[in-house]
């Protein structure tokens, strides 16, 4: 079965917006690695100030592949501002990656 990976990112009020409008212009950074299957980004409505960061993958091996390659090199400047830029200041002031299997799932009864 597949894993999910859950990147909890503690985001002050003031850098909501800034956050999801990095993640809106990821411009599809994840979605076509291989064995990637699913994002979302989820914000809170209350009790909370962490966003959630739902990822799910075919393996932890697939997973790893893309944290050791197309992740990294985004993370550590490959992405906007080329060579010699200097990186944007992180939108969240924490972060918990958390690491699940899935052991039963469900979809939608179709009619």
């Amino acid at each position: 079965m597949s894993i999910v990976k859950i990147n909890a990112l503690t985001v002050p009020d003031e850098q909501r917006e800034l956050l999801e409008q990095r993640f809106a212009s990821r411009a599809g950074a994840v979605e076509n690695s291989d064995g990637f299957e699913w994002f979302e980004l989820l914000r809170p409505i209350e009790g909370t100030d962490q966003y959630l960061v739902y990822t799910r993958w075919r393996s932890e091996e697939d997973f790893q592949a893309w944290m050791e390659g197309p992740m990294k090199a985004a993370h550590q400047g490959g992405g906007a501002g080329g060579a010699g830029g200097e990186r944007p200041k992180p939108a969240a002031s924490g972060s918990q990656v958390w690491s699940f299997e899935v052991v039963q799932q469900a979809a939608p009864k179709k009619a």
